[in-house]
């Protein structure tokens, strides 16, 4: 009997040592540059703290937030605040954001133009196809005079009022975007992906979004975990000086510019 309460005492020590070290571990799902670059500038900020760092590699924009509603991630970071806020409503996530770091211009690139002038009728452009950055990349195109839209928030290529140049605008995944510049005219990139193939906003964009662009990028946790102390050492990690300079000094040439 003896040997069995000791058996269970060691067992309940086991188990509570387990936990406090999975307390200590931080899983953050990141997708490509400059995501997981910056993390990887805050991990050591982390020790310092007493917490290890581990970084999911994720390829697409919707497996982070099921990853990380589903418990598998402490949080992710790849996205900004409009597409948080429509997966939250499409999937009932219940996720929120904790800090705000960096924002990522979309852009405008082709290998077959040098300037929207040369853009000519019937060209093909391609654009994200989840809604708030098919959104963002037809308002980019409008802000430049290739298009007009209707009013609202979502908008898609359906809700083009007027098209002066005739073109014909192809909706694809994000990630798919780059491969598609020997195929269309032009395509509206996402930073990160842009940059993943060789691609610099300040250099190769013909068009891009301005610095004032409300689509920061953020750390997104479960809302239930927005206040405990791991949480709030990645925070304080992210926004540390070391992370700013790190911005400043390696991605704002290429067009990524701080938010904190």
């Amino acid at each position: 009997m003896k040997k069995l309460l000791l058996g269970l005492t060691l067992l309940v020590c086991f188990a509570s040592q387990a936990v406090a070290a999975d307390d200590k571990t931080i899983v953050v799902g990141v997708t490509p540059f400059p995501h997981k670059e910056i993390m990887l500038v805050a991990k050591p900020l982390l020790e310092k703290e007493g917490y290890t760092l581990e970084l999911k590699d994720f390829s697409d924009y919707v497996q982070p937030n099921v990853a990380l509603a589903e418990g598998h991630l402490t949080a992710n970071f790849f996205q900004h605040i409009p597409y948080l806020e429509n997966m939250n409503k499409e999937k009932n996530l219940k996720l929120t954001w904790v800090a705000k770091v960096h924002i990522e211009p979309l852009g405008l690139y082709s290998k077959k133009i040098k300037s929207l002038d040369e853009l000519k009728a019937g060209d093909m452009v391609s654009v994200p196809n989840d809604p708030t950055n098919g959104a963002r990349a037809l308002r980019l195109l409008e802000k430049h005079g290739l298009i007009t839209l209707k009013p609202g928030e979502l908008v898609t290529a359906r809700d083009v009022l007027d098209n002066p140049k005739g073109l014909k605008i192809v909706e694809l995944e994000a990630a798919q975007l780059p491969r598609t510049l020997v195929d269309v005219t032009a395509a509206v990139i996402n930073t990160n992906f842009a940059t993943e193939a060789g691609l610099i906003p300040s250099r190769d964009a013909i068009i891009i979004e301005a610095e004032d662009s409300p689509f920061a990028n953020v750390i997104a946790v479960r809302e239930a975990d927005k206040d405990s102390p791991a949480v709030k050492a990645l925070v304080k990690a992210v926004h540390s000086p070391e992370v700013k300079a790190y911005i400043v000094k390696e991605l704002e040439p290429k067009g990524i510019v701080a938010a904190f």
